[in-house]
């Protein structure tokens, strides 16, 4: 049985290494000593439950444990441990925790299932501290180099080369150790980060896509000047080029519904950003989505193109720098099919939704099937203090998730 006493001591105790006095929320970012102490703190876990631990070179860490047939290709669970800044204790954690109930309730049915099943803790999902998202299972897939580790900077002016090097790790062999093990499935449960299942009251969602973004930083050129002395046919204000881009990031994105695209302006950053200079050097921070990888290139283009004559019209150079391009994953029909089975011959509730963000899920869609499992949160939030789930939703995902390890792991269900 799914034990909620116990699912609750793993969000207690990980949440006293999260909290930072005077800093509202979790703050357990990439790397730092909190994630590193919940990390600790799971692998113990893991350990107990007789799972081989291993780390990469990036830190991901990976527990396996054996089935009947150790040749078989193993099933892998799992999700990240990070937060964002000043975030909620739910995303990511709950995964990781629904994932190690559901593997000690089977273990505790005295059930060894058919195949090895592994549990991955993912590194960097978040994009909080570097800039990029799921970085962890973009290592894990040897999408990752040295260099890029090296470009990738904290706002202290850390790299994320440096990090990993200070916790031990070895980034000089990230993207030449990519994961290689046969896998027959991979599944991360998730809270939904969005109202959708609450708003429906309906405590399970099995995702039917993921979306996935296109992210570039734009390093607007203009010319500080005297903001009472310029007049003004003669400016080459930099940020009210901003202005024009950002409303036109918004008015694409609106104009793209089917399917859906959405575009954010998340980073500006005016220089010298006092009240009697006009703005010169201006830098944007643009986030793109979809669950539609040509409706999201669509929008990007059109938004580049737009920047270009922004540009052109205002006689400032722009630059555009693409910080990250990640792929959307529509879930296989055999996957949904396979899921909606085992939901309905174990009477659990639940509707089908697509993923506005993105998880690392996505990028293990061509490696091998993949399944994903949303509980509700309350009124939709997430990144945010206030992010709040109701345990019996956790307890109803980590059992739905057993029973899905449980069906895929046999050696008699094939794709």
């Amino acid at each position: 049985m799914i034990n909620k006493e116990r699912i609750t001591t793993h969000f207690n105790v990980i949440r006293t290494v999260s909290v930072i006095p005077g800093i509202p929320g979790i703050n357990r970012l990439a790397f730092t000593d909190p994630d590193w102490q919940a990390r600790a703190f799971l692998i113990a876990r893991l350990e107990s439950l007789g799972m081989k631990v291993r780390e990469d070179s990036f830190g991901n860490v990976i527990a396996r444990l054996e089935g009947k047939n150790p040749n078989a290709p193993a099933i892998m669970v799992g999700s990240h441990t990070d937060s964002v800044p000043m975030g909620g204790h739910y995303d990511g954690l709950s995964g990781i925790v629904a994932a190690i109930e559901a593997l000690q309730s089977i273990q505790e049915d005295g059930i060894e299932l058919d195949c090895p099943i592994e549990i991955v803790l993912f590194m960097c999902e978040e994009s909080s501290r570097f800039g990029v998202a799921t970085l962890g299972s973009q290592a894990m897939r040897g999408e990752l180099t040295p260099e890029f580790l090296k470009e990738r900077t904290d706002k202290d002016g850390n790299t994320l080369y440096d990090v990993l090097k200070s916790r031990g790790l070895s980034p000089d062999l990230v993207g030449s150790d990519p994961y290689t093990s046969p896998l027959k499935a991979f599944f991360e449960l998730h809270i939904e980060q969005g109202s959708v299942l609450e708003e429906a009251g309906c405590p399970l969602g099995i995702v039917t896509g993921i979306s996935a973004p296109t992210r570039y930083k734009v390093s607007i050129h203009g010319t500080a000047n005297h903001s009472g002395a310029t007049p003004m046919p003669l400016r080459r204000d930099g940020l009210c080029a901003a202005a024009e881009i950002i409303l036109d990031v918004e008015a694409t994105a609106k104009a793209t519904n089917h399917p859906a695209v959405v575009a954010t302006v998340g980073v500006i950053d005016a220089v010298p950003g006092v009240m009697n200079v006009i703005p010169g050097e201006v830098t944007l921070g643009i986030d793109i989505r979809s669950i539609s990888a040509e409706a999201k290139k669509q929008v990007v283009d059109h938004i580049l193109d737009n920047i270009q004559r922004v540009a052109q019209k205002r006689d400032i150079v722009i630059d555009t720098y693409e910080m990250s391009k990640q792929t959307p994953l529509p879930i296989a029909p055999e996957m949904l099919t396979f899921m909606e089975k085992v939901a309905v011959d174990n009477g659990y509730p639940y509707m089908l939704l697509p993923s506005g963000a993105g998880h690392d899920a996505m990028n293990w869609g061509d490696y091998t099937k993949v399944g994903m499992v949303f509980i509700p949160c309350k009124n939709g939030i997430s990144h945010n203090p206030a992010e709040h789930i109701d345990l019996d939703d956790i307890v109803l995902g980590a059992r739905y998730l057993e029973s899905l390890l449980k069906a895929a792991s046999s050696d008699s269900f094939q794709w």
